[in-house]
């Protein structure tokens, strides 16, 4: 309770601070505007621009009501059917999500990694560390389409390629998804590939978890050592468990509402187009953007504060 209350008084401050700057900016814009200072005008407008930004910050803050958006994240990425082009765009998705990351201040670690054939990656997943990591993250789940030029097509020629992007919520214990019992679990080891160095090439220190009652699959092999990385496949596999709790939860409410939608590599939430044009488009709010070079780079707050948006609209109606 006494935790509750200082959260709310920091939150009440971080606004009523905002009121302030924005009241503080007006006063001085109407000075500047009655005196002409023009050097006074130009350093009001950086300010009008820092203190948009912040407002957008807390603004997609308020988003966060869910019971897990406080928690860190696990995020994994599958390359589509596409060979080589569809392994690059895991590899740029990775890069994207790992920039965001970066600008947001998020610790991030990779778990597991399987290099493509030529380029790119197969499957990549990654913990991002942080408070409401969990809760910007969740706006990204779903296939992403990529259209462009392929620099692998000595044609020139134009490929749409797709990536799936899943988000789980860390497990913070056990009791969220129960003890999992040993005979429930199939445990497998093998070589690690790809990158890590010489010597997770030359043990069998990687681990694949089945979960055999589900059938839900975890691995890891970018620990240097076995156990190391059976408890980080282990993590996975809590998440992966838990998500399926959740599915299972929201199928029972949306049968009782009438309409379920499954997901599937047909349904992209989200198209970046690299030609004929510069565009990219979020498929459930139709919001866009033309500037893909930034988007790619890590830019994605105006996307995620969007589709937060929608599914507060959505769970309020």
């Amino acid at each position: 309770m006494l935790r509750t209350a200082e959260s709310l008084r920091e939150e009440i401050g971080v606004w009523r601070s905002l009121v302030q700057r924005a009241d503080d900016l007006v006063e001085l814009a109407e000075l500047a505007g009655d005196s002409g200072d023009q050097e006074m005008l130009t350093g009001l407008s950086a300010e009008h621009v820092a203190l948009r930004a912040e407002f957008e910050r807390q603004r997609m803050s308020l988003m966060f009501n869910g019971p897990y958006d406080e928690r860190s994240a696990i995020v994994s990425i599958s390359a589509g059917a596409g060979g080589t082009e569809a392994t690059d765009w895991a590899a740029m998705l990775l890069r994207m999500y790992l920039r965001w990351a970066e600008r947001h201040r998020f610790g991030t670690e990779i778990l597991d990694q399987l290099e493509g054939e030529e380029a790119g990656l197969k499957s990549a997943t990654f913990a991002v560390e942080g408070r409401n990591a969990y809760g910007h993250l969740r706006a990204e789940r779903g296939v992403h389409r990529l259209v462009r030029i392929s620099p692998y097509d000595s044609q020139k020629r134009r490929h749409t390629t797709f990536a799936l992007v899943e988000v789980l919520p860390e497990v913070e214990d056990d009791v969220e998804v129960g003890e999992i019992p040993e005979d429930e679990l199939k445990v497998d080891t093998f070589r690690a590939q790809g990158a890590g160095g010489q010597h997770v090439n030359k043990t069998d220190s990687a681990v694949r978890i089945t979960h055999l009652p589900t059938g839900i699959v975890a691995q890891s092999q970018n620990e240097r050592s076995q156990h190391q990385n059976r408890d980080v496949a282990m993590k996975v596999l809590r998440a992966r468990l838990l998500e399926r709790k959740l599915e299972e939860r929201e199928r029972e409410l949306a049968a009782i509402k009438g309409d379920h939608v499954e997901a599937g590599w047909g349904n992209q939430i989200r198209s970046y187009v690299l030609h004929p044009y510069q565009m990219v488009k979020d498929h459930r709010t139709e919001h866009e953007t033309s500037s893909t070079g930034d988007v790619l780079d890590g830019d994605l707050d105006g996307f995620m504060l969007a589709e937060l948006e929608r599914l507060a609209t959505d769970e309020a109606a």
